[in-house]
C-alpha cells in the first residue's frame, strides 16, 4: 500500500529580513503535505495591541523547534514553538508547527486545536488546505474516517490539485465502507445472540414445564397405584364405624336373639300344654 505521509514543520530561514518556510516529509500515516511560507507578513495576523510581539524570539525559538523536531525530540520541539507562540501569539508558522509537534505525540485533541486556529484564521489558501489535510489526518487516525473525509474534501476545495490528499480521502472513503460493513455485520451476530438467547430461555422454560407435568402425573400414577393395591382405603368413610353405632347394632341383635328365644319358650310351653290336655281325655 502507498506510504501516507504526514507534515513537517515550517522552517524558518533569515535573510534580508524575511522569512521562508521549508519542510521535509516524514514517513506517518496518512500523507501530508508540505507548506511554504514566503515572507514574514504572510505567517502572521494582526497582533494584538495589547500584546508586544517580539520578532526575533519569535524566529529564534521556531528554528530551535524545527531543529528539534527534525530529530524527533517533538516534546522540546513542542516546548520551542509555545515560547515563539509567547513572543508572538498571532504566528501561523509557529501554531501550525505546534499542531505538528503534537500530532507526532499522539495528541490528537491538542493537535486538533492548533490547525483548527489555522483554518479560521490564515488568509492563506494553501496554508489553510494543508491545515485541512492534517485534520483529515488527525481523524483518519481516530478511525473517525466520515470526519476525515469530510475535511479531506475542505483541503481539496482549496487546493484541488493536491494528490495525496485526494489518495487519503479515497482511503478514508473505503475504510469507511468496510468499517460500516463491519459494524452492519456485528449488529446482526448480536441480534442472532439475541435471538438463540430468547429461543434458549423458551426451551428451558418448556422443559422445565414437561418435567414438572411429569413429575405431576408420576405422582398421580403412584397415588391410583397405591388405592387400587389397598381397597380398604379407597372408601375409608364406609369401612369405618363409630363405636357407638358397632354398640347400638350389637345390642339390637342381641334384643333379636332374646325375643326369638322367648318366642321359642312360648311354642314350646304351648305345645307341652297341649299334650297335657290330649292325655287327659
Amino acid at each position: 500500500m502507498k506510504a501516507i505521509n504526514h507534515i513537517a514543520p515550517l522552517v524558518l530561514a533569515v535573510l534580508a529580513l524575511q522569512v521562508s518556510a521549508q519542510s521535509n516529509a516524514v514517513g506517518m500515516t496518512p500523507q501530508a503535505n508540505t507548506t511554504n511560507a514566503t515572507n514574514e507578513a504572510a505567517s502572521k495576523v494582526v497582533p494584538p495591541r495589547e500584546k508586544k510581539v517580539d520578532p526575533k524570539a519569535e524566529r529564534n525559538s521556531i528554528r530551535k523547534g524545527n531543529d528539534l523536531f527534525e530529530d524527533k525530540k517533538y516534546t522540546e520541539a513542542e516546548i520551542e514553538y509555545r515560547k515563539a507562540l509567547d513572543a508572538n501569539p498571532s504566528s501561523e508558522i509557529a501554531t501550525y508547527n505546534l499542531g505538528a509537534a503534537l500530532y507526532k505525540q499522539q495528541k490528537w485533541n491538542d493537535s486538533r486545536n492548533e490547525y483548527k486556529k489555522i483554518v479560521q484564521a490564515s488568509t492563506d489558501t494553501l496554508r489553510t488546505a494543508h491545515a485541512w489535510h492534517n485534520l483529515g489526518n488527525i481523524s483518519f487516525q481516530e478511525k473517525n474516517y466520515a470526519q476525515s473525509i469530510e475535511e479531506y474534501k475542505n483541503a481539496l476545495r482549496r487546493n484541488p490539485k493536491d494528490n495525496e490528499t485526494r489518495y487519503n480521502l479515497r482511503l478514508a472513503q473505503l475504510l469507511l465502507k468496510k468499517q460500516q460493513q463491519d459494524q452492519n455485520q456485528d449488529q446482526k451476530n448480536k441480534d442472532q445472540q439475541d435471538q438463540n438467547k430468547d429461543q434458549q430461555k423458551d426451551q428451558k422454560q418448556q422443559n422445565q414445564d414437561q418435567n414438572q407435568n411429569k413429575n405431576n402425573q408420576n405422582k398421580q400414577d403412584q397415588k391410583d397405584n397405591q388405592q387400587q393395591n389397598n381397597p380398604q382405603q379407597q372408601q375409608p368413610q364406609q369401612s369405618q364405624m363409630s363405636k357407638e353405632n358397632a354398640q347400638q347394632i350389637l345390642d339390637a341383635i342381641q334384643q333379636d336373639e332374646r325375643d326369638t328365644q322367648e318366642k321359642v319358650q312360648r311354642a314350646l310351653m304351648q305345645q307341652q300344654k297341649r299334650k297335657k290336655t290330649d292325655k287327659e281325655w
